[in-house]
């Protein structure tokens, strides 16, 4: 849940728009001046300040000159009394995101701070994927697979040709998507991400091509798809392999002809889309096993570019490794830290699994929790191979639920399935034996959430 802070010098207001945050769900501080504000803030887990411009010590416009000094900041909606607008649209000039007149309207309130949270959220996935593909963007490594990788790119990229990116979870698709739209005559046009392995079956037609008002239950208004959302621009299919096979054809007419029909719809549309797709399953198997259209894979596979896990390019762990360890530590607001020579040997010596995800989310836990400035072969040691535990599964000692034992044993072993299949819904359920439908509703039932992408 968000953190907020409330920095005003009135208590009543601080009560009443406490009071408002915490029914809508978020965690609330308060501070009476801006000196207390600046010391809860340095503490770090704020997520958004609301500050009033006039406040004892040190007031809401020094306050946000001394947070915009310290760069990365939450962001900050300003209170400003009527007549005051002159010293708010100054506080928007350093960094705050909105202003409202006191007293302030609880609704209004409760608008601004959903539409800040929602832009941080956009910011903040916007620097991790920087953070992911280095600085600015840049493909991180030098080694022979990355120079490799980068001069297909450098080829490709221009071209504006579809493009089908193989490669296994966490090795960085979506990074060479982006970086092949934002060097490609299209990167002053939109870019669509679609998730294919996280659309129910149900919905796929209308989150591809949209729908009709009235076209089906629910449908209180006209929607367009994301093929038409990315007209101009691009669209990035990711897990493609997941798109229903009785929706290919529709699929395929769309990227061949460039025309999309509404659910419902009583025409075509006409859509200037380039296609990027990615996978990390075995397309030619499904074809052959007839999971996935012969015709529609070949349209995909005009270009295909092949993303090396990191397991084969050891040698730009050493670099990955800094760069996310330096950003963590920006990020956790902790003194940086650095990697010393036993734990970089350990880190090539890994078998990264989770490829450079899984390097990211690594720095990301040394950062917080090793002790020392200098990062020690040690404090990686979570990185080796836990030992299996044996064929035989030991009863509890005394009286237990057994009802409670098989849900607990259920609920693991459909999560080893879905990090196995790297939640794709659909080779996860063909694998448990279950309908799609079914294994939402089981995930449901076990209070399984998927994890947040990164």
């Amino acid at each position: 849940m968000p953190t907020i802070l409330i920095a005003d010098d009135e208590k009543n207001i601080r009560a009443t728009l406490a009071r408002a945050l915490t029914l809508e769900g978020h965690v609330v501080h308060e501070a009476a001046d801006g000196a207390q504000a600046l010391e809860r803030i340095e503490a770090g887990d704020i997520d958004l300040v609301l500050l009033d411009l006039q406040m004892p010590v040190v007031d809401g416009l020094t306050l946000l000159k001394r947070l915009s000094e310290r760069g990365r900041r939450p962001p900050a909606i300003v209170l400003t009394a009527h007549g005051s607008i002159e010293k708010a649209v100054q506080a928007v000039r350093l960094g705050a995101v909105d202003f409202i007149e006191k007293p302030p309207a609880a609704e209004r309130v409760l608008l601004a701070v959903g539409n800040a949270l929602r832009l941080e959220g956009l910011a903040e996935e916007n620097r991790r994927l920087r953070e992911e593909a280095g600085t600015e963007g840049r493909l991180v490594g030098s080694s022979r697979p990355m120079r490799e990788l980068a001069e297909t790119l450098r080829r490709v990229a221009p071209t504006g040709a579809g493009v089908l990116i193989v490669g296994e979870n966490g090795s960085g698709k979506e990074l060479v998507a982006r970086a092949l739209h934002a060097t490609g005559p299209r990167s002053g046009r939109t870019l669509v991400v679609v998730n294919c392995a996280a659309v129910p079956a149900t919905l796929f037609e209308s989150e591809l091509f949209g729908h009709a008002r009235g076209s089906f239950t629910g449908a209180t208004e006209a929607r367009r798809g994301k093929f038409q959302l990315a007209d101009g621009g691009t669209l990035f299919l990711d897990e493609i392999g997941e798109v229903p096979l009785d929706l290919q054809p529709k699929m395929l007419r769309a990227i061949e002809s460039g025309e999309v029909e509404r659910v419902g719809g009583r025409g075509a549309e006409r859509v200037d889309v380039r296609v990027i797709a990615a996978t990390n399953r075995d397309l030619e198997a499904e074809v052959s096993a007839g999971r996935f259209r012969r015709d529609l894979y070949y349209r995909l596979l005009v270009v295909p570019i092949v993303v090396p896990p990191l397991r084969d390019r050891r040698d730009d762990i050493p670099e990955l490794a800094n760069l996310f360890l330096a950003a963590a530590c920006r990020r956790h607001h902790v003194r940086p830290k650095r990697l010393g020579t036993g734990a970089i040997e350990a880190l090539q010596a890994h078998s990264w699994p989770g490829n450079v995800r899984e390097l990211r989310n690594a720095m990301e836990r040394v950062s917080i929790l090793a002790p020392g400035e200098e990062i020690a072969a040690g404090d990686v040691a979570f990185l080796a191979p836990m030992a299996g535990s044996g064929d035989g599964v030991p009863a509890p000692r005394g009286p237990f639920d057994l009802a409670a034992e098989m849900e607990r044993h259920e609920r693991a072993l459909v999560l080893a399935v879905l990090e196995r299949s790297g939640w794709r819904m659909t080779r996860a359920a063909r694998e448990l034996g279950l309908e799609r439908s079914h294994l939402y509703k089981k995930l449901r039932a076990l209070g399984i959430d998927r994890p947040t992408e990164d």
